[in-house]
């Protein structure tokens, strides 16, 4: 078997490619449009800022959408940052500007993220950006009008592993930040477990090694954030997006070392790997989550 019950990578390309049967030219199209709406009704108000730098290269840039009616006894906002999907390989954050707006509405700031993707950079430099961002937001909350203690994380698809990646991040050592930096973090659609992609259809883009498995792959590695964690997958997805979130919830429920550690997990109905994004807005799932982790 080359992974699991897989003995082919037809099977396991079946499993883990949620564009078969859809049309990708289409969605996307479809999320730009509602994403450039979404940019231009912050922008008429001067409630967004577009392209910061949070590293040297082009592609660390990320777009920050500032809270409507900020707190009067706190005008520092919450800050929540969102890393896209397309499988580390495609996409940008200006596909996915359209999460923002409900968030907004309830007073959270919301960075959207863009990455370097493979393979014009190794694995490891993605993951290394992801924790920039959120380095960056931190340092620079006075500059961003949030929070610093308010800070959450979440992301689909390729989005979510990163999530799962930044909670366990060694903040403290590696980058001098409180160990609790992530207030909570929502993994929607996540990949935790790297070993089906060297077989795939995506292993000439990612190009993946024995070690970046390792290194990169959340179920192994210790969660090291106390934060919570919510994990979300669809019903209608491969059954792979949602064995994989149960594999990595009790992964980390198991840990000895993260006492109160609150990780829950949920598989939505009526929603695929692309259709669950909607949990963002109207009152759907993950805007009432995301402002959970912030007491609103």
């Amino acid at each position: 078997m080359l992974y699991q019950h897989f003995a082919t990578q037809e099977e396991i390309d079946r499993a883990y490619d949620p564009m078969i049967g859809r049309d990708p030219m289409v969605l996307v199209k479809e999320w730009r449009e509602r994403s450039e709406a979404s940019r231009a009704r912050h922008g008429a108000g001067l409630k967004v800022s577009l392209d910061l730098p949070y590293g040297p290269s082009l592609a660390e840039r990320m777009d920050v959408f500032h809270a409507d009616a900020p707190n009067v006894d706190n005008p520092q906002a919450p800050v929540h940052v969102f890393f896209h999907g397309g499988y580390w390989r495609s996409l940008s954050h200006r596909e996915f500007s359209f999460i923002v707006d409900d968030l907004v509405k309830a007073g959270i700031t919301v960075a959207v993220v863009n990455y370097a993707l493979c393979p014009q950079v190794r694995f490891s430099e993605i993951v290394r950006q992801a924790q920039a961002a959120v380095a960056y937001v931190y340092r620079n909350a006075a500059e961003l009008g949030v929070d610093p203690e308010q800070l959450s994380i979440s992301g689909h698809s390729a989005g979510g592993h990163l999530c799962a990646m930044l909670m366990s991040t060694d903040w403290e050592g590696a980058f001098g930040l409180p160990g609790d930096i992530i207030r909570g973090a929502l993994c929607v659609s996540g990949l935790y477990d790297l070993r089906p992609f060297p077989w795939s259809w995506l292993q000439p883009k990612l190009q993946l090694n024995g070690r970046d498995v390792q290194e990169f792959s959340p179920l192994w590695l210790p969660c090291r954030v106390p934060g919570a964690i919510k994990l979300a997958a669809g019903e209608l997805e491969s059954d792979e997006f949602a064995r994989q979130m149960s594999a990595y919830g009790e992964h980390v429920a198991q840990a000895s070392n993260q006492q109160g550690q609150t990780i829950t997990q949920h598989l939505l109905p009526d929603v695929d790997h692309f259709s669950i994004l909607e949990h963002y807005l109207n009152d759907g799932y993950f805007l009432k989550w995301i402002k959970g982790f912030h007491g609103l």
